[in-house]
């Protein structure tokens, strides 16, 4: 069996037995705030689909700076991209281009262009228009991998979650913005990760505090958020409700948007100033979510993939034809 066919049939695992948990998840009582936020009253206000143009989109990030919206596919590795508001995303960099054959985290940064690989181990930098500026893949333990999602630090480094390797990597600033020569390199491990469970999708979203000082980290399998000094490398469990199928992760000042995928929801979180505590907001759905991977924001929207990743794992017929984003109001 192929190691990419042993991390599908863990992830299927895990997935199945987070939604035969998902009438116990449902019961957790919120604050009374967040129950009178969730989209239970207004899904469907405002909101808007966004479609990618492919047959085997099933985009599984989703990213935005102020020219364009990102989205990837998992499926064959294509990264879509259209300007803001656009109602279609087009094929921007062709699936299978430099081995680029499935494609999870998104993340923009100055005039560069990050994508992760997923199974495959590898990880893309490119130039906003287009040019592959450097191509990495996993240091060759023998271990499965899930490159899944990465963050900027305010000084340009970039860090990136492996779902099945205990560690966080690091790419310096000047090899991100370095000429586009398409060099090939070896990721390097920065950090290495508490509270993995061996054979399971541990972390996954991952973001930059405002200040460029700390990584919150999301993990999948447990639900659990931690907090990473970069300075000093102490990695703390944050005290919050804990969030199982947490996937993507965006963060604006304190509040947290975590798309969980299983639960077909975004949950908001509020954190607290020293980032030792979360306290859930709201939680969010809307009519046809679809296995919510990734979620962004982009001129005050709040966008989030319907990946379908359920039929891409499981090779199930699709639920829709049509991939689409949606396009929600921030609130």
């Amino acid at each position: 069996m192929s190691a990419r066919t042993t991390a599908h049939a863990t992830w299927r695992r895990a997935l199945l037995t987070l939604t035969a948990t998902s009438t116990v998840l449902a019961a957790i009582t919120l604050p009374a705030t967040a129950a009178s936020a969730h989209d239970g009253g207004n899904a469907g206000v405002g909101d808007r689909a966004i479609t990618l143009d492919g047959s085997r989109a099933f985009p599984e990030s989703v990213a935005a700076d102020g020219h364009y919206v990102y989205a990837t596919s998992i499926g064959d590795g294509t990264v879509y991209r259209g300007h803001p508001g656009a109602k279609k995303l087009e094929p921007f960099l062709p699936g299978g281009q430099d081995g680029r054959t499935q494609a999870t985290g998104v993340k923009t940064t100055g005039d560069r262009l990050l994508v992760a690989g997923a199974f495959t181990g590898r990880f893309f930098v490119y130039t906003d228009a287009g040019k592959l500026v450097s191509a990495y893949r996993v240091p060759d333990t023998g271990e499965q991998t899930l490159l899944n999602d990465a963050a900027v630090a305010a000084n340009g480094d970039v860090y990136i979650t492996d779902s099945f390797r205990a560690v966080v990597y690091r790419i310096p600033a000047a090899q991100v913005h370095a000429p586009a020569t398409g060099a090939r390199r070896t990721l390097q491990v920065a950090y290495h990760l508490p509270d993995y469970v061996a054979g399971q999708s541990n972390g996954n979203g991952i973001v930059a505090s405002p200040d460029g000082t700390s990584l919150i980290i999301g993990y999948w399998y447990s639900g659990a958020l931690y907090r990473l000094t970069l300075a000093t490398g102490e990695i703390r469990r944050i005290d919050a409700p804990a969030l199982p199928s947490a996937d993507g992760i965006t963060r604006l000042g304190n509040t947290l948007y975590v798309a969980r995928s299983v639960n077909n929801e975004v949950t908001v979180l509020r954190l607290s100033g020293d980032e030792t505590r979360a306290t859930a907001v709201s939680e969010r759905t809307y009519p046809g979510a679809d296995t919510t991977t990734g979620v962004a924001v982009s001129r005050g929207r709040l966008l989030v993939t319907n990946s379908q990743m359920d039929t891409y794992l499981y090779g199930d017929p699709l639920t829709s034809p049509v991939f689409t984003l949606e396009s929600l109001p921030l609130r």
